[in-house]
């Protein structure tokens, strides 16, 4: 499986999902440009001391990553607002988890990349999760629906 950050914008996101990338051994894909160097301080952070055994990849755009592993790859969308709610959702261990920026979520093209499209249900005012958050959840899931936590 892997967690695709398309255009992450907020260091401490990405190092928390890097930290969940490190703890389930799931490929961590970053699609350029990022709102942040990866020298940066909060991201160096919120990874702690696990960055050397995250399996990190970086692309200049999001066609270098179709192009490279994402095609052997399902890819599922993740939506604040559409798509199958992920507890419902068929996951294979060939997926591509892909997650929009902070401030705007998947542009439509991305969208329109694929028909597998998840969101987390959510109640009341809230608009959406943290971006860590949200990766954290719809990982999970997916490895619970696959059976990768067997003997967990």
């Amino acid at each position: 499986m892997h967690i695709v950050l398309y255009h992450p914008e907020i260091p401490p996101n990405t190092g928390n999902v890097a930290r969940l990338c490190a703890a389930t051994r799931t490929e961590l894909h970053l699609i350029e440009p990022l709102g942040f160097s990866l020298d940066d301080r909060y991201l160096k952070r919120a990874g702690l001391d696990y960055w050397p055994h995250v399996n990190l990849a970086v692309w200049p755009d999001w066609q270098a990553y179709l192009d490279g592993p994402g095609r052997e790859r399902r890819l599922v969308m993740t939506s604040a607002r559409a798509g199958t709610a992920v507890h419902r959702f068929d996951f294979t261990e060939r997926d591509a988890l892909v997650f929009g920026p902070e401030t705007t979520g998947l542009p439509s093209d991305v969208l329109e990349a694929t028909p597998h499209h998840v969101r987390i249900p959510i109640w009341g005012e809230v608009r959406s999760l943290n971006l860590s958050t949200a990766t954290g959840i719809v990982l999970y899931q997916a490895l619970a629906h696959t059976g990768a936590l067997e003997g967990r």
